[in-house]
């Protein structure tokens, strides 16, 4: 596919980076400059940014601008296009999950852990809100609500939801967190023996579910910037191999890419060419570095077929398990669904997110949340470029909360796991988000944790492990 035109403007910039025409600390020019000049939208001015800010090229600073990063020096190639072979390997992922998540106890530096850490989260004022909520709601709590689900909480995730266009509060269904939200949209478009399309590498989670509901799981070739790649997957659905595709459109887990919006209007009208259903995970959506949330694959969808599901897992707080789904044409079935399976959702929790998201703190806690995380996104980038091999492959992510971390061939990250986690150090090695024999070599990254100097060594330490690792491997080779 062409390149859009808000890629080739951050191309040009990131050239003048690269060859010092732009030295660090530079200030780039002003988003009405770069329209004028390039004869472009603000959006796609704010495009260019989020590109350049992503490849850590450029950082932006409070009513001051754009500046080129800090880091511009020391930018560490992407990781390689997956490109699956649709041959499973033997590894059993449910064991190496269970391995590598039990393994992790207190006092681990958990980079392996999926969520924020609650150092960063609304923990005290999340507390009151349960406080009012059992003080206001019918019988403290306790009695079932409507099996939609909460209508305040409804009502706010479309107040705070502009991406999601012309939905509406009828048209959500609150679900037990994002993974509820996706077991519900498998059961309501899926049959057993089903293909469905995921994202290679994938959020290990779905594999667990795939085999409860007997359907297989076909990995797609996906770029670490741009997501799933749109012309093998139109090749794949002319033969009629999928009766169904998941994306994370937003900030992929676990390799962080984000779909461009031609792309999300691409898809959704592939989908609706062929008649098939798309759910969409947009669980990272909220949490962007950039001016302005990225939308959605279902803001282009007027045929009912993409089924978003999302949940307040990443951002305000994992164990309450709150999350929702629009399902489209598929409301009726996903309710009937949830009344089987649930009967209705957890009154409390839902209601202290919604009372939460009242309050103007719902708003200021997500830009601090997402000006920490690109702060950290940042401190990792700069260890890891200096205290990892040499060669080593670094993912960009405009947002989200991991990092992919491709080292060479001879390093093989699950013998890594095995030697930090001796020294209370835990990682998600790349063999978790595949079926196939592929990911040997790479890693997750959380950076949703505290930034401090225990941090800081814990990831030296990572790199050190890894360059052992990878000379222990060539002496036993030569």
């Amino acid at each position: 596919m062409n390149k859009h035109k808000y890629e080739n403007i951050a191309m040009i910039l990131e050239d003048q980076i690269k060859g010092k025409v732009l030295l660090p600390g530079d200030k780039l020019p002003s988003l009405r400059r770069l329209c004028t000049d390039h004869d472009i939208s603000q959006s796609t001015a704010l495009s260019v940014y989020d590109l350049l800010q992503a490849g850590g090229y450029a950082e932006s600073r409070d009513r001051s601008g754009y500046f080129v990063s800090r880091l511009s020096g020391r930018i560490a190639a992407l990781p390689f296009s997956s490109q699956p072979a649709g041959k499973e390997s033997a590894q059993n992922l449910d064991k190496l999950a269970e391995e590598i998540f039990s393994t992790a106890g207190t006092g681990h530096i958990k980079f392996s852990y999926g969520a924020p850490s609650s150092k960063l989260l609304p923990v005290a004022r999340l507390n009151k809100e349960l406080v009012k909520a059992a003080r206001n709601l019918e019988s403290g709590g306790t009695a079932y609500t409507e099996t939609q689900g909460n209508e305040k909480l409804r009502r706010q995730v479309i107040r705070h939801a502009p991406h999601l266009g012309s939905l509406k509060p009828d048209d959500l269904i609150t679900t037990s967190g994002c993974n509820n939200a996706l077991a519900l949209a498998l059961m309501a478009t899926t049959s057993p023996g089903d293909r469905v399309g995921v994202e290679s590498p994938y959020y290990f989670g779905l594999s667990g579910l795939a085999r409860s509901l007997g359907i297989k799981l076909v990995e797609l070739p996906c770029h670490a910037l741009t997501g799933p790649d749109l012309e093998m997957l139109e090749c794949i659905l002319q033969k009629r191999q999928l009766q169904a595709i998941i994306v994370v459109s937003n900030f992929s887990n676990p390799m962080g890419g984000l779909m461009p919006p031609a792309n999300k209007e691409h898809l959704v009208k592939l989908i609706e060419r062929f008649q098939i259903p798309l759910i969409e995970d947009d669980i990272y959506g909220d949490i962007y570095f950039g001016k302005q949330r990225p939308d959605t694959c279902k803001s282009y969808d007027s045929s009912g077929l993409v089924l978003l599901c999302s949940s307040f897992t990443k951002t305000i707080a994992p164990g309450y398990r709150v999350g929702w789904i629009a399902p489209g044409k598929f409301r009726e079935k996903v309710l009937q669904l949830k009344l089987s399976f649930m009967v209705c959702s957890a009154s409390l929790t839902e209601e202290a997110i919604a009372g939460f998201m009242e309050t103007s703190y719902y708003q200021k806690h997500l830009k601090q949340l997402r000006q920490t995380l690109y702060a950290n996104y940042l401190q990792y980038s700069d260890v890891i470029g200096r205290y990892f091999p040499e060669g080593t492959r670094l993912s960009q992510p405009q947002g989200g909360l991991f990092l992919w971390v491709e080292f060479d061939s001879e390093i093989n990250t699950l013998q890594l796991f095995k030697q930090a986690i001796r020294l209370g150090i835990s990682i998600a090695p790349g063999q978790l988000f595949t079926r196939e024999k592929q990911f040997s070599n790479c890693m997750r990254l959380n950076f949703g944790l505290p930034w401090n100097p225990q941090l800081e060594q814990a990831l030296k330490t990572i790199g050190h492990l890894a360059k052992m690792l990878g000379k222990t491997t060539n002496k036993l080779n030569n």
